[in-house]
């Protein structure tokens, strides 16, 4: 399905809606990391925040907070960067951990990392080094040293989400 449909306020066929406890923190991540402003904010009369929206390189991101007695869902956010390294050192700045280390990926033709942000969303920030052409898939996926770094970014992302399960 292609569309060449406008959508109201900037947005996409698919707009990323972040719930999480502590929106403003989030939004001031995205802001900081980013270098973007909000476009607006609906507060609620408690003063968490009802309805926001931030765009990043012309795609709008939705977010609000969660009622305290809702669990915690994490959203996963692949973003691409002109400069993923200047990216990297905003969002560490901003309060973010490492995730996954920076690596360069012939599987994926990237340069990236995956950050958790203060309020727990998993970032994958990366610049597109170059087109991945699928007949070369095949010698990719036997290369033991792109297979090392899959398993890393396997493991990184498994180990920080086991540790999130309340024991």
């Amino acid at each position: 399905m292609t569309t060449t449909k406008q959508f109201p306020g900037g947005k996409a066929a698919v707009t990323p809606y972040v719930v999480v406890k502590g929106a403003a923190r989030f939004l001031e991540f995205v802001e900081e990391t980013f270098e973007v402003k909000r476009s607006f904010d609906v507060p609620n009369e408690d003063g968490t925040i009802g309805h926001a929206e931030i765009t990043v390189d012309g795609s709008v991101l939705m977010a609000f907070d969660a009622q305290p007695d809702w669990p915690d869902t994490p959203a996963f956010l692949s973003v691409f960067v002109d400069d993923v390294d200047a990216v990297l050192a905003r969002a560490l700045a901003a309060g973010a951990t490492v995730v996954t280390e920076m690596m360069e990926s012939r599987v994926s033709g990237d340069r990236g990392c995956r950050v958790k942000d203060p309020v727990g969303n998993i970032w994958w920030l990366q610049t597109p080094l170059h087109e991945v052409d699928p007949s070369e898939l095949e010698d990719v996926f036997n290369d033991p040293e792109e297979l090392a770094k899959l398993k890393v970014a396997v493991d990184t992302l498994e180990d920080e989400m086991r540790s999130r399960i309340k024991r």
